[in-house]
């Protein structure tokens, strides 16, 4: 596939609609039709303050900013749960190093003490790790987690009740503990000359990813075998569907690929996404869809390479020991 983008634009949905009773239907129809064609669009009018946003790019910024010392204290080679600091180049896609440097925040929940046998993905739960020499960050982080988690739950009821389900119908796998999971990232711009890899293709493990995204743009979305750029629009989150949708849904709904190209030389790109998902001690349910949606089923999608599996946790704990094998190796050797 060639690097060349197309000039088609994912869609955007005005997330107020959902809120009026008389716009509903027509709400539904349009999310169902831009979660088919594309499996990602912007959400405009989400309620996050734009003074939020503002606070979790500032202190984004600031992090990034920090001595490499800093950084390095907090680095997630000393988390078992796969939380902290990412320097550039040590976070791998399909095999190959991503060019990026992040902060993985988790839901801060205590450690499990006594592991139950045949669940090691109970592993990932756990306390965060916070810069010590930037104590702004850890507030209002959680508070960007916090506010989208209630975003992601109320995004999560329109789509249930788009496929013809209860509004809470995907509640009994995430109310008692989802999996918050939370990046900020800084892309740093390169020389053309290298690989262009922000983030190499992947799909999305949870329910819902909410991205924001700063003014330089990279994100690219695989559809029919070419890549949408989904260029930053300001007051908007853009919104991708993730593996669990997919298995619910018996691919009715699919995780889309997708990537992040580096920027040029001189310019880098900072967002924060935040993947919204199911209690890792759940198993994801097949949704008895209403005939006619049923009838556009296509089954979910099979990949040798990544085989998706109903439970949650083995799902999710899969994505982890691949992308940081420093970290596998360092704590959970035994899963490799």
């Amino acid at each position: 596939m060639d690097h060349n983008s197309s000039e088609a634009t994912l869609p955007t949905l005005d997330f107020s609609r959902f809120r009026d009773p008389d716009k509903q239907n027509g709400f539904f129809e349009d999310l169902r039709a831009a979660a088919r064609t594309f499996g990602f669009f912007y959400l405009s009018n989400h309620g996050v303050s734009s003074a939020l946003e503002e606070k979790i790019a500032t202190i984004a910024r600031r992090f990034f900013a920090l001595p490499e010392k800093d950084k390095l204290a907090v680095e997630m080679v000393r988390s078992p749960h796969f939380r902290g600091y990412t320097r550039a180049g040590w976070e791998r896609t399909k095999g190959q190093a991503d060019w990026r440097e992040q902060f993985d925040i988790g839901a801060e929940r205590e450690a499990v003490a006594h592991l139950p046998v045949g669940k090691p993905w109970l592993r990932l739960q756990g306390p965060n790790q916070w810069p010590g020499s930037l104590p702004d960050f850890k507030p209002i982080v959680l508070e960007w987690q916090n506010e989208l988690t209630r975003i992601a739950i109320e995004l999560l009821q329109a789509f249930a009740l788009a496929l013809g389900q209860d509004k809470d119908v995907f509640a009994p796998i995430y109310r008692d503990a989802p999996n918050q999971h939370l990046k900020v990232i800084r892309y740093p711009g390169r020389e053309a000359a290298g690989s262009d890899q922000g983030v190499g293709a992947h799909k999305d493990s949870g329910f819902l990813t909410l991205l924001l995204q700063g003014s330089q743009g990279g994100l690219q979305v695989e559809t029919d075998g070419r890549w949408i750029n989904a260029t930053p629009v300001p007051g908007t989150f853009i919104i991708n569907i993730g593996e669990i949708l997919e298995l619910a849904s018996n691919g009715y709904l699919k995780a889309t690929v997708h990537r992040v190209v580096t920027p040029p030389s001189g310019k880098d790109r900072l967002s924060v996404a935040f993947f919204f998902g199911a209690d890792l001690n759940a198993d994801v349910p097949l949704l008895d869809l209403p005939a006619g949606l049923a009838d556009e089923t296509e089954g979910i999608d099979t990949d040798a390479t990544n085989p998706l599996f109903r439970e949650v946790g083995r799902n999710y704990l899969k994505g982890r020991l691949r992308s940081h094998p420093d970290v596998a190796q360092r704590h959970h050797s035994d899963l490799l």
